[in-house]
Formats: C-alpha cells, structure tokens, sequence
C-alpha cells in the first residue's frame, strides 16, 4: 500500500524543530521554508546541502510581511486549496507569561495575522500553529493590574483575557473561499516521552470541518501512573517521564560549545548539590548572590540552579547562564552546552546549527520539541487518511464553537522547599513530589 506524502510549506521555520517532528512520522514532504533570521536561515541551507532536507527545498528568507505567499505558493507548483498543510510558529514573546507581557500592541503580536495571511492565500487543507499557552489568555490590549476593576472602570473586549484569539478565531472564520474548523490543545511534551517539561499551545485547523484528536499522555511522573479511564476501556499504565540522564549521560564533549558561567557565580553553584538550587547555600550566601530576589515570594526556583540527570529538564530558555534561570550540569560547574540542549529539543545527533553561540542556543530554545512535532504530525496524518477514506466528509459534525483542549498540560512545579527544610533530589527515595494533575483533560469553547 502506497501511503500518501503531505506537501509542506512552512513559516517561522528557526531550528526546524516542528519540521524535523512532521519528517519523522515518514508522511510529510518539506517544499518551501519562510524565516526572517540569517543565522537560522544558514542552518537549513547548512543542513539541506549536507542531505538531511530535501535537495529542491525552497528558502525564503526575510521579513513574512515583505514575502508573498502567492510567490512561494507557485513555486512550490501547487495552486490555492491544493497544499496539504501549513505549518509556523509565530515568535511568541509578547504572550509568554515569562516575563514582562505584552500584547498585540507589539510589533511581533501581528505575526498571528501574517500567518492568517498566508492561510488565506494558500488555503491549505490543514494548518498546525505552535505558540506559548500565555496566547490563550493574552489581551489585545493590556491594562496595568493596578486599574483594573474594581479600581477602574469594566475592561473592554480588546482589554479582555482571551480577546487575542477571539478576534484571531473571528478573522479565521471570515476568510474567504474556505471555512475552517479550529481545535486548541494545550500539551505538555514531557507527557509524550520528551526530556522536557515545556508546556505549549498547538492550533490545529482544518477546512473540512472536522474534529481532531489529539491523544493522551503517554509517559507519566512515576511509572505507578495509570492513563485516565473511562467506562469502555481499562486503565494504561503510562510510561515513566523521560530524564535529563537518558539524553546527555553518553555525550562525549572534550569541548563543549557554550555561553558560560562567570567565575563569581560558578563561585555560588560549585556550592549547591545536584537537584538543588539556591536554598542549599547558607543564608547570608544566599542573601549576598540574590540581592532583592531574595526577598520576593515566588518564581525563584530558577536562582543558582543545578540540575539532576534523574528528573526531566526544565523548559529550556534561550540563554542559560543567568543567575535567576540557570541551567548547570548536574554534575560539572558549566551551562548546559549547545549540543546538550540539541539533545533535550531531542534533534538528531546529524543536526548542525549555524550562527554565533548565542543564535544557537536561540534557535534551540525556541524551537518546538522534535517529539511534539512528531505527535502533531501523526495526528494531522490520521485525521487525513480517515477524511481521505470518506470521502472528504467529516465523521462527525464539528462544534459551532471552536475548541480548547486542556490536556494535562499544567506540571506543577517540584517542591524546592518543604517544612522548613531544603528538598534536594534523592534518587534514592524516588520522588519528585511534582504533585498529582487533578485534571486530566478538559474541553472548553472558544466563545
């Protein structure tokens, strides 16, 4: 049986992580790539040329508002309707939750639109966008906590939570010439084998008003973990979540490439033990090395932060040797280094990055999990093949609403602190005390 390749395009394309995820399921063909960065741009011509890409792969580089998609739709010798999926992940910093928000008033926010733009055009038969789960909630315009109700006056819409993706979702619904389905998932890629704990946000759309399935976990935090059941089906005990030690514990690095440590704070990390972080020094060292962090209530588990090869690793960031997100080996006084977070994103060994140290932490950190793009793809592939054998009709009518799936996404943070005492990593005990998720999966509409 010949199985059928999907044809590809793809935006925002960075390190090729959601690219390199489609390409291990063996059912997606790469045409053409958008992506704004140089340096980015060199890895996958770095990488086409070396024969991990297809050898006609088209490259577009530059600005997305300044590129066609009329222009890359033609090269690729597809017209309108004829593109089995469009694949992006528009850069999401001004939605995260991690530091200062922003919203839709930031230049980058319109990146949502430029990928609208090119659905539009192409009316591909699927789309997947990858962004950050702050975009659910993320506001079109943002007012200061300290004059909101009942302070100041009822928020607008464009004020409201949620009010980016109302309007994104209105503006899909309007396109012309195709009417889409939109299924939300929140995921967490460690729940699917990852060596990662990195919640993401996967927008699935398709023009055949079908509904998607995603699945559920697959790996959990101990293997006494049992998948949720239901009344027609018995229990699946889960497998136990990826470590840190199953991806880097056999890299051999004489010379790691990296961004560093400065000597004073390997002074303060040499100090903490695997599994630990800033609460194994002593007070006063404490008090020294964090300033006035060490007075603020929450998000400091990051401070002076060595990690552990027996547990999943943090969500990567772009750089890791900040004092306040450190990254340390477990085990030697240094950052992580470029091929070990290549390894954590789970990119193939063959993968070259191109650029200054910097541009390749970057491209990594952004980049979706390879595994999380394998997972997407696998379910856009099934959801075709089922619509493909139907004869293009969907299975089952789609909801007037469009749907947001909680999937067990949320992974509460691992107790660092406990009864007055420092909680360090004890393999022996065998026990992160991530805590129990109460909510397995939870479907909402997108009013």
């Amino acid at each position: 049986m010949i199985v059928k390749k999907l044809k590809v395009i793809s935006l925002f394309s960075g390190g090729m992580g959601l690219d390199l995820g489609l390409k291990e399921t063996n059912r997606y063909e790469l045409l053409a790539c958008v992506e704004k960065v140089p340096a980015y741009c060199d890895t996958i011509r770095l990488n086409r040329e070396a024969g991990h890409l297809p050898a006609n792969l088209k490259i577009y580089e530059g600005d997305i508002s300044n590129i066609d998609p009329y222009e890359v739709l033609a090269a690729t010798g597809l017209k309108p309707g004829e593109l089995d999926v469009l694949v992006g992940g528009p850069p999401c910093q001004s939605f995260s939750t991690a530091g200062n928000r922003g919203t839709v008033q930031d230049p980058r926010g319109t990146l949502l639109w430029q990928f609208l733009k090119f659905v539009e055009v192409m009316q591909p038969k699927f789309f997947i966008m990858e962004n950050v789960r702050g975009l659910i909630s993320a506001a079109l315009r943002h007012r200061p906590i300290a004059e909101r109700p009942p302070k100041g006056p009822e928020l607008s819409f464009e004020e409201m939570p949620g009010s980016v993706m109302r309007l994104f979702s209105q503006d899909l619904q309007k396109l012309e010439g195709s009417a889409y389905h939109l299924d939300i998932f929140e995921v967490n890629s460690v729940n699917y084998g990852a060596p990662q704990i990195r919640e993401r946000v996967l927008f699935i759309g398709n023009r055949f008003g079908a509904q998607v399935a995603f699945p559920d976990p697959t790996h959990g935090p101990s293997s006494n973990d049992m998948a949720e059941d239901d009344l027609f089906s018995k229990p699946v005990q889960l497998k136990r979540w990826k470590t840190l030690g199953d991806v880097i514990s056999d890299l051999d690095e004489p010379t790691p490439e990296m961004m560093d440590f400065s000597p004073r704070k390997k002074g303060f990390l040499s100090l903490v033990p695997e599994g630990s972080n800033w609460r194994s020094l002593p007070e006063e060292v404490q008090k020294e090395s964090m300033g006035k962090a060490w007075h603020a209530k929450g998000g400091r588990s990051g401070w002076w932060r060595r990690l552990t090869m027996e547990l999943p690793c943090p969500t990567l960031v772009t750089m890791p040797n900040h004092s306040s997100t450190s990254l340390c080996h477990p085990v030697h006084t240094r950052a992580l280094s470029v091929r070990e977070y290549a390894r954590i994103q789970e990119f193939p060994d063959y993968w070259q990055f191109s650029g200054k140290t910097a541009d390749k932490y970057a491209q990594i950190g952004n980049a979706v999990p390879v595994r999380l793009g394998a997972v997407a793809g696998q379910v856009i592939a099934d959801c075709f093949d089922l619509l493909d054998a139907n004869d293009w009709k969907p299975l089952e009518t789609a909801p007037e609403a469009f749907r947001i799936v909680y999937i067990q996404s949320h992974v509460r943070t691992r107790r660092w602190f406990k009864d007055g005492k420092t909680i360090v990593w004890d393999k022996e005990t065998d026990d992160a005390d991530y805590g129990k998720s109460t909510t397995k999966r939870l479907i909402k509409s997108l009013a």
